[in-house]
């Protein structure tokens, strides 16, 4: 659909002048001006900085927190920064726990577009009016998100289906905004030392890929055909059914699924489904989903989670889905079995080996916080341990040891932690660590079957035949570079961004005051010398001089009160 090319930033900056803005004003409405300052922005769109709106009210700003203030600016800039509020808000190593909680409520929901601009997106994927294609097809949308929007419709034998659309002009507005994030990422990794090692340029691109893959619609096929084999033959689910003939990268066919949403409590017990075994069965299902299969719902919360007769349990939305290597899989399988068996050397091992490093690690002091960490929980009865608690406790522990999970870890846990508050609405008693302990026992037993190991060592041997084959041609090039002249070697300075920003601004002020100084030096000359032309026999060029000469003075003082230092 789109990709973020490697731009200049002056290329980003003002191709779409516009909405970056707009993207400001909103900041600045929502009083994230000394954010604006602190990244230098102000200095790529000099040209329209004073346009910009003006903030809120003090007094509306102070009754607000400030992630608070970012939620309702994320709210009003749209749905790219819906969705990478909804992103930000499974990285806790990111941002901090108020942040996570607020940015968790963003709301995917906005006005549905006009049925003649959905029509013609059939014409244009289609060649054929939307009626033409199903004899029943509800103009009205039942749901509409930043994306799409979902609506009613039949297909020729009778089959009730649902329709996903893709909103008019949604890629083009999203790949501006992208580029935009590109470019801010880049000044934060520039500007915010802070940011730097969890590199805001990366996190933007895996965003875009992200929202690369809820764009086209056939990969959401893909997934929900993937899904139904995965479970196929089982009684305890269902899942919907795809129409791939009638489906496009812009259009999504698939059963209409009439149900009870998982968080109707009151219905579901009133009309006699068993709400303790449906708590059991929507958690062994995501179970097996991530320990048996790596291939999981990444957003089971209460409206993607529908009840059928029978028990019988629905996902809807495969727009987002999580994926775990084997390797993940075993990692992690390995960390949680080595937190119930209170074993903090081997947890210590398990959190290196299932995160990335940002900083250097202190092992001893890690271990001594995870001794604390098992204290505060793992001498409780298993099935009284609620794992949202302690997986965000040990997020933030790993946080403080320069310690991040991978992505795909972070949105399997996401997915755990959603998937245990729908499933305590059913039954306030379930744990979910007491029902994947048999997941992960068997996928132990798993490692240790004699096909397995012999597989791993062959995989093993063939790594470490390849890397001594290349060992030679490799360490030949590296001779041959090196009796050239031509090997180079890196070296990163950190630390000195901040005196460089202060050694631009002195070089700046320097020039401007040496341009001010001839400036008046040389009007002052003009104005001995009496060239013509003269009002009040005072030369014309000499007085323009001074006034412009008083211009740059009044601008340099006040750029140097605006930065409190003299």
């Amino acid at each position: 659909m789109f990709s973020l090319r490697k731009l200049g930033a002056f290329g980003r900056t003002y191709r779409h002048l516009q909405r970056y803005n707009r993207i400001l004003q909103v900041l600045l409405k929502y009083g994230f001006s000394d954010l604006i300052g602190r990244l230098h922005i102000d200095q790529y769109l000099e040209s329209s900085w004073q346009r910009l709106g003006g903030a809120l009210p003090e007094a509306t700003l102070a009754r607000l927190s400030r992630p608070e203030r970012l939620r309702l600016a994320f709210e009003e800039l749209g749905p790219t920064f819906i969705k990478l509020g909804q992103l930000l808000s499974s990285r806790p190593d990111l941002l901090p726990p108020p942040y996570i909680q607020e940015l968790a409520r963003l709301q995917d929901k906005i006005p549905p577009v006009p049925w003649a601009e959905i029509d013609a997106v059939f014409m244009r994927e289609c060649g054929a009016p939307a009626e033409t294609l199903f004899p029943e097809f509800e103009h009205e949308a039942m749901a509409a998100a930043s994306i799409g929007q979902v609506h009613r419709a039949r297909l020729a034998d009778g089959s009730r289906v649902v329709v996903k659309v893709r909103r008019p002009g949604i890629a083009r507005l999203i790949n501006v905004d992208l580029e935009i994030f590109s470019h801010i990422a880049s000044l934060m990794e520039q500007y915010l030392e802070e940011l730097r090692s969890h590199s805001p340029t990366t996190v933007v691109e895996e965003f875009a890929e992200s929202l690369n893959r809820e764009l086209d619609f056939t990969l959401e096929l893909a997934n929900v055909q993937r899904f139904a084999q995965q479970f196929k033959g089982n009684p305890d689910i269902h899942v919907p059914e795809v129409y791939p003939e009638l489906s496009s990268s812009c259009i999504l066919v698939m059963e209409y699924i009439e149900g009870i949403k998982s968080s109707d409590v009151a219905r579901l017990e009133a009309e006699g489904y068993d709400l303790a075994l449906l708590a059991r069965r929507g958690a062994n299902l995501v179970m097996e989903q991530i320990f048996s299969h790596g291939f999981f719902h990444a957003d089971p919360h209460p409206g993607n989670i529908f009840i059928l007769p029978g028990n019988v349990v629905c996902f809807i939305d495969f727009g987002q889905m999580g994926r775990l290597s084997r390797r993940d899989q075993d990692d992690f399988t390995a960390l949680v079995t080595s937190l119930v068996k209170r074993d903090e050397h081997e947890i210590a091992g398990g959190v290196l080996r299932t995160t990335i490093q940002l900083g250097e690690v202190d092992r001893d002091r890690l271990e001594c916080d995870l001794v604390f960490f098992m204290d505060r929980y793992l001498y409780q009865p298993l099935e009284k341990l609620e794992a949202a608690r302690i997986f965000q406790d040990l997020l933030t522990l790993v946080n403080r040891h320069h310690l991040s999970f991978k992505p795909s870890l972070y949105l399997m846990i996401k997915a755990l932690c959603t998937l245990e508050g729908v499933g305590m609405m059913l039954d306030p008693h379930l744990r979910l660590f007491a029902l994947a302990q048999p997941f992960m026992q068997r996928l132990q037993l798993e490692r240790m079957k004699p096909g397995r190991l012999m597989e791993e060592a062959a995989s093993l041997g063939l790594s470490y035949f390849r890397l001594l084959r290349a060992l030679p041609d490799d360490l030949s090039s590296v001779l041959v570079q090196l009796q050239s002249g031509q090997l180079n070697i890196g070296f990163e300075h950190r630390g000195i961004m901040p005196l460089q920003v202060t050694l631009e601004r002195i070089t700046n002020r320097l020039v401007f005051a040496i341009v001010l100084a001839a400036l008046i030096v040389g009007s002052s000359l003009i104005v001995l010398s009496g060239i013509p032309p003269r009002w009040h026999n005072v030369p014309v060029i000499g007085l323009f001089g001074f006034v412009l000469a008083a211009c740059m003075g009044f601008c340099l003082l006040i750029a140097i009160l605006k930065h409190k230092k003299m």
